[in-house]
């Protein structure tokens, strides 16, 4: 999204502005009217809309709600892809998005084991008539991967066709790039964006604690996931120095005064 105003129409400008960072916001289930009330007041901060899980199979007016969606990237959950490799459905499932009008696809692994190389072919394949976020991470709080594992399927998800990669933490921050306490892996982060640029990552942050440790670690531009509708427009705050947590690092530069 080309430029972010924070005086929207209110007739009171600070000069405070936001050029980048991406918004992925999870769907849990909103109808068409719960979401055009939130494009009217979030629109212009959601970038990605990600139907969570299987979500969207049990959605009875799905393409309704996808219509309201129309000028946003909206992706079904990786879950759900999972579900159609294991029943074997991938064609099926790449004619249904296209049914659709989706142009985007989350392909992840955090639930059933995909081999390795099965899934790259997998992401190279569908990067060819869609837009791939892939996932790394498992949703399983006790399985616990290396650092250097990370960023080795990061790079090659990448290299697959990945637009994205997202890392998991699911949406309550439990798993993935979290303890099972809640409590983030930070020398997992670290090692992670030590090798990998901060574009290329969408960070799954479901938390506002999560939140504010991102964007002081890495700035307003770094681009967050697992967003709930209702927390953009303080997840927006929070970019642009607007809030306490985040007000001396991004609007003072790190000083009180």
């Amino acid at each position: 999204m080309p430029g972010f105003s924070a005086a929207a129409g209110h007739g009171f400008d600070l000069g405070i502005t936001r050029e980048a960072g991406l918004t992925h916001v999870i769907d849990k289930g909103l109808g068409p009217r719960g979401w055009a009330d939130v494009l009217e007041t979030s629109g212009e901060y959601i970038d990605i809309v990600k139907f969570g899980w299987g979500t969207s199979y049990v959605t009875p007016n799905l393409k309704a709600k996808i219509d309201v969606l129309k000028e946003k990237r909206v992706v079904i959950g990786g879950t759900f892809f999972e579900v159609v490799y294991a029943k074997n459905r991938l064609d099926d499932y790449k004619r249904w998005l296209s049914s659709l009008g989706l142009t985007h696809v989350e392909i992840s692994d955090g639930t059933i084991d995909i081999p390795r190389e099965r899934k790259l072919e997998l992401i190279a394949d569908f990067a060819r008539d869609f837009t791939v976020l892939s996932e790394v991470g498992s949703k399983d709080a006790e399985v616990v991967f290396a650092p250097y594992e990370w960023v080795q399927w990061i790079k090659e998800e990448k290299a697959a066709g990945a637009w994205k990669v997202i890392t998991e933490s699911r949406e309550g921050g439990t798993a993935g790039i979290f303890r099972p306490s809640g409590e983030m892996r930070t020398g997992l982060v670290d090692e992670i964006a030590h090798e990998i640029d901060f574009h290329d990552l969408v960070w799954e942050a479901p938390t506002k604690a999560s939140q504010a440790w991102f964007i002081k670690h890495f700035g307003p531009e770094v681009n967050l996931g697992n967003i709930p509708p209702d927390e953009v427009i303080p997840l927006e705050t929070l970019r642009l120095g607007l809030r306490g947590d985040t007000l001396k690092e991004v609007l003072l530069g790190g000083n009180a005064s």
